[in-house]
């Protein structure tokens, strides 16, 4: 964990239905859990709605999980992500409650982008993997720890020294990032879905996306064929796949054209309980320093 944490028995600002004295959290997916859990420390038990190895553009919710959007201390989610936890937090109007969309500063997809289909989406339409670029990560940490702050304020303090230090390795994750991708022969980075846009402006990469923002969408044969011309512009010579993507696109491509399949990880379903968000983004980029040929 890299931030600190203050005795239990200091936690007298929070309401505690967890129980043993911790503030209860429900975060609405895996990176914001990550970030409450660094943040909170020992002082919060947290929990997410969207299951392990699950989609969680499509996650619906058990009457169980409505409650706990009114009975929890706090609530972090992404609005525009998830309609089912939209609709669940206008509908239990939980009193602490964080939008991280803001604090992520979240931008329309990239001009070009298109859905399985080869469709450009709606005029407007956000990306929401803002997480993969970790300075995005780090201003929602601060925001964290306000509402935190709010519910528990006799920990507030330690909450924002808990955030700093969340910033401070989020910024050395970056620059290790920005480092490793450096120097690379290739920077066309062909993903499974949409979900690499802030990463790849980050580092200066082209993303490719084979569908939209849905994981599990299906390629038409119209989109298959512009990937397959874009692979060949760009002399790409690794494609990526991803846990929720089903590996038969990659292995299409990889059969048709002769390229390398790797695995990249966008963190939306978080289902190795052994790594977490640090571990997985430095597996990703020793996916993408293989697969671009970085020295």
């Amino acid at each position: 964990m890299v931030g600190t944490s203050v005795a239990l028995a200091g936690c007298s600002g929070a309401t505690g239905t967890q129980g043993d004295g911790r503030m209860t959290v429900v975060a609405s997916i895996y990176p914001l859990q990550y970030v409450v859990e660094q943040v909170g420390g020992d002082l919060v038990a947290v929990s997410t709605v969207t299951p392990a190895g699950a989609d969680p553009h499509a996650v619906e919710l058990s009457p169980r999980q409505l409650r706990r959007f009114g009975e929890a201390d706090a609530v972090v989610y992404l609005s525009g992500f998830q309609p089912a936890v939209d609709e669940a937090i206008a509908d239990r109007a939980p009193e602490h409650v964080l939008d991280v969309a803001a604090a992520a500063d979240l931008r329309p997809l990239p001009a070009g982008a298109v859905d399985e289909n080869g469709n450009q989406p709606s005029s407007g339409t956000l990306d929401p993997h803002f997480w993969l670029d970790p300075t995005r990560l780090a201003a929602v940490a601060h925001e964290v720890a306000r509402l935190l702050g709010e519910v528990d304020p006799v920990n507030a303090a330690t909450f924002a020294a808990n955030a700093d230090a969340l910033d401070a390795d989020l910024v050395s994750l970056d620059t290790e990032f920005a480092s490793g991708l450096a120097d690379c022969t290739g920077d066309t980075v062909v993903t499974s879905h949409a979900s690499l846009g802030y990463l790849t402006q980050r580092y200066g990469l082209r993303q490719v996306a084979v569908s939209g923002l849905n994981p599990e969408g299906e390629p038409s044969p119209a989109r298959m064929r512009e990937v397959r011309a874009e692979i060949e512009r760009y002399g790409v010579s690794t494609v990526f796949t991803e846990p929720l993507a089903d590996p038969a696109v990659a292995a299409t491509l990889s059969a048709d054209l002769g390229v390398e399949v790797g695995q990249l990880d966008p963190l939306d379903s978080h289902a190795d309980t052994a790594a977490d968000y640090r571990d997985v983004m430095h597996a990703n980029l020793e996916a993408l320093r293989a697969g671009l040929g970085c020295s």
